[in-house]
């Protein structure tokens, strides 16, 4: 038997979560999402090719956060199988032998995607052109339906002692890397692939709409992967602006003031409608999204006509799709990654000086309250990325985060990198 955190249907206490206003979401979520902490048995592996794993450190993610606070678009309620365990951003110890040089007790990361290779069928048209996070099988084959790892009731998930992972999802972590960074290649990967979807022409004027975990590597893949010119963040709390300009942001703007300073920066002109915010005529070259609430309608009235607006966070809430008509935008969607190339960029690029200190608070499953309440005001607090140690929560992870000393199991190394 494990010890896992897990999601079960509830549409009362989902809609309950939804309901909540803004302001006390942070501290009613963690009580009102339909999620427990049980034992259960470990789950088996579903056919050749499944290894066990035991997870080391799994993040929070916004769209694990989504789903806590009855944010999902029901678009996705076929893709998933409940009760699952969550957690898709996975540093684990092998259990089984993975072949490909990949022997017992190998630290390594997960690609989440759950295409044919893992199921078993196909392939389908996306996945035998190389797309396999489009993959049209996420309900079929020998696991039940599941959009990823995390998602899937027969996989488990990082938020447990125990998952389960097919060989191909897997990639080696280098020794050099200490599992704080190697818990950021999941999200780093979907970085890389949302800045692979869009042509970046050398010096174009990038903006991108939010400064959490999603934004902010985002950030930095623009800036080592394209020849992008100036990089724009809209980010809120003072932290958040802080990490961008290291990460290669070359100006940071508070929402408030977004359009007045994409006004100054790009030399548009700024309208209002006698109903709704402002927008622009004129503006940034490329605007990425990466919020997954408001930041789509931002984006759509800071692009110049013609530009494109990249959708890298998940959506969340309905928009005035009208400028995208008005103005002929390209709209272009990215979701998770592309295999194997995006995450040996994305294990390249954990290892950026200016990722210190992203992972600052680890905790048990045991305090999973206490973790995604933290994780909720992630930004407010200053901190970026919260993670599980399903394990040990009273040991020292490896390399960045020591115990505190007051012996508490809640790790914490705020500030530690200043």
């Amino acid at each position: 038997m494990i010890l896992a955190l897990e999601y079960h249907r509830s549409p009362a206490r989902y809609l309950a979560a939804s309901r909540l206003p803004g302001r006390i979401r942070s501290a009613a979520v963690p009580s009102l999402a339909p999620l427990r902490l049980t034992t259960r048995e470990a789950p088996g592996k579903p056919g050749p090719g499944w290894v066990r794993l035991r997870p080391v450190l799994s993040g929070i993610c916004g769209s694990d956060l989504a789903m806590a606070a009855g944010k999902v678009s029901p678009y996705l309620s076929p893709l998933v199988s409940m009760p699952f365990v969550p957690g898709h951003e996975v540093v684990a110890e092998l259990i089984d032998d993975a072949g490909d040089g990949m022997p017992v007790g190998t630290r390594v990361v997960m690609d989440p995607v759950l295409p044919c290779r893992a199921r078993g069928t196909g392939p389908c048209g996306p996945c035998a052109e190389g797309n396999e996070n489009r993959c049209d099988h996420v309900n079929a084959g020998r696991i039940s339906s599941g959009l990823q790892t995390g998602f899937c009731a027969d996989t488990g998930g990082g938020w447990s002692e125990r998952l389960v992972a097919h060989r191909t999802q897997l990639h080696r972590v280098p020794e050099s890397l200490s599992s704080e960074r190697a818990v950021l290649a999941e999200p780093l990967a979907c970085a890389v692939r949302s800045v692979r979807r869009i042509d970046v022409p050398r010096g174009t004027s990038i903006v991108v709409v939010g400064a959490g975990t999603v934004g902010l590597l985002t950030t930095l893949a623009l800036r080592e992967l394209t020849p992008a010119g100036p990089i724009t963040v809209i980010a809120r709390h003072a932290g958040q602006r802080r990490r961008a300009r290291a990460l290669g942001a070359t100006e940071t703007i508070d929402p408030s003031a977004a359009l007045r300073g994409l006004r100054r920066i790009t030399g548009g002109s700024l309208v209002r409608p006698e109903l709704g915010p402002g927008y622009l005529l004129g503006g940034a070259d490329i605007v990425v999204e990466c919020t997954g609430g408001e930041g789509l309608d931002t984006a759509l009235r800071l692009v110049r006509a013609g530009g494109t607006v990249l959708l890298s966070g998940m959506p969340g809430k309905a928009v005035d799709l009208t400028p995208a008509w008005y103005r002929e935008l390209n709209i272009v969607g990215s979701y998770a990654s592309r295999g194997a190339d995006d995450f040996g960029s994305a294990i390249d690029l954990a290892s950026h000086d200016a990722l210190a200190g992203f992972v600052d608070s680890v905790y048990p499953l045991s305090r999973w309250r206490d973790a995604l309440s933290h994780a909720l005001n992630a930004g407010r607090s200053g901190s970026v990325k919260i993670a599980f140690d399903p394990q040990n929560g009273d040991r020292p992870a490896h390399g960045e985060i020591a115990s505190a000393a007051d012996g508490t199991d809640h790790l914490d190394r705020e500030g530690a990198d200043k």
